[in-house]
C-alpha cells in the first residue's frame, strides 16, 4: 500500500538559528574534550615510562597536524567553558531575553578567540 501522506521537511530547509548552532557547537566540543583527555592521559603515561617512551611522544608532537589538533582543541576548551558560564547563567533565569542571548553569544565567540590567541601567541 503507498501511502500518499507529505513528508516532514529535512533539516536543510530550515534557518539556522544561531542558538542552536551554539548548542549544537557546545555539544561537539565537550566530546571532543573528552577525547583530548583521553590523549593528555597517554601524553602523562608516556612521561611516567621513562625518557625512551617520552622520545616517540617528543616525535609525534613535532607534527603540524599534531598542533593543528592542539590548536583546534585549545579553541574547544574555551568555546566549551565561556558558554557553559553562559549557560549556567541562564539556569537561574538570567539573560534570556532574545537580545541578551545573541548578545552573550557574540561575547562568548570574542572571548574565545581573544582567549586562544593569548594561549598561542603569547605564552
Amino acid at each position: 500500500m503507498i501511502d500518499n501522506r507529505p513528508l516532514s521537511p529535512h533539516l536543510s530547509i530550515h534557518k539556522k538559528v544561531l542558538t542552536a548552532v551554539f548548542s549544537i557547537t557546545h555539544r561537539m566540543t565537550g566530546i571532543g574534550l573528552s577525547i583530548g583527555s583521553i590523549l593528555i592521559s597517554v601524553w602523562f603515561l608516556l612521561i611516567s615510562l621513562g625518557p625512551e617512551y617520552f622520545f616517540y611522544f617528543e616525535m609525534i608532537s613535532q607534527n603540524i597536524i599534531f598542533k593543528l589538533v592542539l590548536l583546534i582543541w585549545t579553541i574547544g576548551i574555551f568555546y566549551h567553558l565561556f558558554n557553559g558560564c553562559r549557560k549556567l547563567y541562564w539556569s537561574f533565569g538570567i539573560g534570556m531575553d532574545l537580545k541578551t542571548v545573541y548578545t552573550s553569544g557574540y561575547i562568548v565567540i570574542v572571548l574565545t578567540v581573544l582567549s586562544t590567541l593569548v594561549v598561542w601567541l603569547i605564552l
